[in-house]
């Protein structure tokens, strides 16, 4: 496979939501930043390799070829970003466009033993689940900050946005994964929210609370 190839099959399983589901050629066009004509082009080769099934006016699905591909593209960049932050300390805003890079790699050994260096990680530095090699990982039960009641705690497991500047806006406030959020009100003009983390009580935007997820406890 082309990395273009590689590139399409990711992008088809993150707007899928990782469920297989069905998406439409605009919608990948948007994401990979290309017209549609493009993205025909190239649904067409994938279906030609096995990797996609496509129907007019239906959208676009991986096979299970596809989404094995999928999931192994995504197991090598979430493994990447562990690296890039446990063995080298870099930020977690940092580690995306790099991983996107090393992701690519074919490797297969290679992959396993960066697994095993890294003692076999089930999430990555964004909270998101890293597949094993056969593809399985703990779906773990998530609700966005904004969607929880009032009085809700719960751990910090995850982001929504794993956009540099989103990642620094934590970093600002001080809010990492890992720490238990506690809503205490929510604003009726604007939907922000007080929260309270180690003690800690402060306001955030509907916008920020959208794209945090909690284990509620």
């Amino acid at each position: 496979m082309t990395l273009s190839e590689e590139d399409y099959i990711k992008a088809i399983y993150h707007l899928g939501k990782g469920k297989n589901t069905s998406v439409s050629t605009n919608a990948v066009a948007e994401q990979m930043k290309t017209k549609p004509s493009s993205v025909t082009d190239m649904i067409k080769k994938l279906s030609e390799k096995g990797l996609v099934n496509y129907k007019k006016y239906q959208g676009v699905r991986l096979s299970e070829s596809g989404e094995r591909t999928a999931l192994s593209i995504v197991r090598k960049h979430r493994l990447w970003e562990v690296f890039l932050v446990d063995k080298l300390d870099f930020a977690w805003d940092e580690v995306h466009d790099v991983a996107e890079q090393l992701e690519h790699i074919k490797s297969e050994k290679l992959i396993d033993k960066l697994d095993q260096l890294l003692g076999f990680p089930k999430v990555d530095p964004h909270g998101d689940p890293i597949p094993s090699k056969e593809g399985l990982f703990n779906k773990a039960s998530k609700h966005l900050l904004n969607e929880v009641s009032l009085g809700t705690s719960g751990l910090c497991i995850g982001v929504k946005d794993s956009s540099a500047p989103f990642l620094k806006f934590l970093d600002k406030n001080r809010i990492a994964l890992g720490d238990t959020i506690k809503v205490i009100d929510k604003e009726e003009f604007d939907d922000s929210l007080l929260i309270e983390i180690n003690e800690r009580q402060f306001r955030i935007s509907q916008q920020i609370a959208s794209n945090l997820f909690i284990q509620i406890s």
